[in-house]
């Protein structure tokens, strides 16, 4: 497994945001401040930034002639180690950067697979990170430059006839990128298992989605008493956990946390992280959870909801849950339009009763399944408790008893299993 982090704790770093003039500048200074977070969650030190809109981006270095001038200047008196572009750069745009600013240069997508290599505990979440990396790179691969594989290994067979370091580094990458995907097609096949004995037995499953940071670790362990990782930083969640939870009238059901989200979330890393999505996609209801106390929440619910729709989850019932209102200002309930929605905190346990009452009503409504029902003339007294534990559309008398149409969870139907037609 070799997946690479290129940060450690002694980079100074400068971060800069480039945009069009066409676009939202507001948005732009938003997108470098959480770049600047992303930098020190990777372990770097910020020490200064630069912001430039253009009428369209330079093919050679993305940033305008006298803005790469400038930033080079702030590097050397800086002395920086390291230059993040708040934008996806080309492999020529990285190199001549590199050339100009005679550092390390990252853009946005880098920065964020650094931070997932640093991450990676397990076998699955390395796999990952090693197959997002490769996507990341194949792309970007300009010629036999410094960073080229064909120097890290040799040997008979390992090239062909008048193939260029180029074409082994593109070979190698490819041969690479299909033996993880192997290795992850097994690991998706047992996860497609245990989610299909879950359904076989008609377990209840809930999913813990929403932007990085909102709090979903630390909602799963109140939620479901156990002790997940959980850390106020981004991506501190890289593999699915599921934890079971006792609900009264559905019984046992299970939490899923995954992955959160960040706004430009790089294409390749969702590619990689397909099977841990799959979590996610196979979930009956969707709890998405949102940090009521942040600044930038509206764009955060709409960069996860574009996502949702990516993803095809949007005919999915959702529960918002606006987590953090101990860090909130009251008012802030007030501009709340999403429903199902509940205010709580993971932290301290307010709401969470509200909370697991509307996860027994969507799944109610979810997981009801039409069934015919017949009560015998001795035990029609029965349909009156029916009645009150579920919606019955339909009573026909018969000679011999009385045949019922109601609406009923598994939890229900095997409750009334024996009078089940």
């Amino acid at each position: 497994m070799t997946t690479k982090s290129t940060i450690n704790t002694k980079d100074i770093a400068i971060v800069v945001g480039v945009g069009l003039k066409s676009e939202s500048f507001v948005e732009l200074k938003e997108s470098l401040a959480e770049l600047e977070e992303l930098c020190y969650s990777a372990g770097a030190e910020v020490v200064g930034s630069a912001v430039q809109t253009v009428q369209s981006y330079h093919p050679a270095t993305l940033l305008g002639t006298g803005k790469v001038q400038e930033i080079a200047e702030m590097v050397t008196d800086l002395q920086a180690t390291m230059v993040v572009i708040d934008h996806k750069l080309s492999g020529v745009q990285s190199r001549n950067l590199e050339k100009e600013f005679n550092c390390k240069v990252l853009d946005r997508a880098q920065l964020i697979l650094d931070i997932f290599a640093q991450r990676a505990s397990t076998y699955e979440g390395k796999l990952q990170v090693e197959l997002a990396q490769m996507l990341d790179m194949m792309p970007r691969q300009i010629g036999a430059w410094q960073g080229s594989l064909s120097r890290q290994a040799g040997g008979i067979g390992t090239r062909g006839p008048g193939e260029s370091a180029l074409e082994i580094d593109r070979r190698r990458i490819r041969e690479r990128i299909k033996l993880i995907k192997g290795k992850l097609e097994k690991v998706k096949k047992s996860r497609s298992q245990h989610r299909h004995l879950r359904k076989k037995q008609r377990i209840p499953s809930f999913a813990l989605i929403g932007y990085t940071n909102t709090g979903k670790s630390t909602l799963l362990n109140i939620l479901t008493k156990s002790d997940v990782f959980a850390k106020d930083q981004v991506f501190a969640t890289l593999d699915p956990t599921t934890r079971q939870v006792h609900l009264p009238e559905l019984g046992t059901a299970v939490v899923t946390d995954t992955v959160g989200f960040i706004r430009k979330l790089p294409t390749h890393l969702i590619e990689a992280f397909k099977a841990t999505l799959e979590e996610s996609a196979e979930a009956d209801v969707l709890l998405h959870v949102i940090d009521l106390s942040n600044p930038s929440m509206n764009q955060q619910i709409e960069t996860v909801q574009k996502l949702i729709q990516e993803f095809g989850w949007d005919q999915k019932p959702i529960i918002y849950v606006f987590n953090k209102i101990d860090l909130a200002s009251p008012e802030m309930k007030f501009k709340i339009q999403d429903t199902p929605r509940v205010f709580m905190s993971a932290k301290t346990g307010e709401g969470l009763e509200k909370l697991k009452t509307l996860m027994i009503e969507q799944c109610q409504t979810t997981l009801q399944e039409e069934v015919e029902l017949f009560f015998p003339k001795d035990q029609e007294y029965k349909i009156y408790e029916l009645g009150k534990e579920s919606k019955i559309y339909k009573t026909e008398p018969a000679s011999q008893g009385t045949l019922c149409i109601a609406s009923l969870t598994p939890e229900l139907k095997s409750k009334w299993s024996k009078f089940l037609v």
